[in-house]
């Protein structure tokens, strides 16, 4: 590999452990075809804060991490929504990616 394929990033020092002190979250709904998910997506604080969503969908990257999540069967109404640490999406399945606040 040579430099050029490597992404740079100017991120922060972090501090006490906190991974987040160097990166933007942000509270979000996802919709899949089969899925809500609702949780945190997290970007390094480079660039504006407004771009967080976008920079997510437009990236290089294939898949954008979901922490803390909330993931309900749109096909299953029924089913139990279940709870995760942390989910892996594949950006080709987001239909809908949108900001929210924890009372939606």
């Amino acid at each position: 590999m040579n430099n050029e394929e490597f992404e740079h990033f100017e991120i922060e020092e972090l501090g006490d452990n906190d991974f987040t002190n160097g990166v933007w979250s942000e509270r979000v709904l996802v919709i899949t075809q089969d899925y809500e998910i609702k949780g945190s997506v997290f970007m390094p604080k480079i660039g504006k804060r407004s771009r967080v969503l976008s920079d997510i969908l437009n990236g290089k990257k294939r898949f954008v991490a979901i922490k803390d999540c909330e993931v309900s069967y749109r096909q299953l109404p029924n089913r139990r929504t279940e709870f995760h640490d942390f989910v892996q999406l594949n950006i080709n399945s987001i239909i809908i990616l949108r900001p929210t606040t924890d009372e939606e």
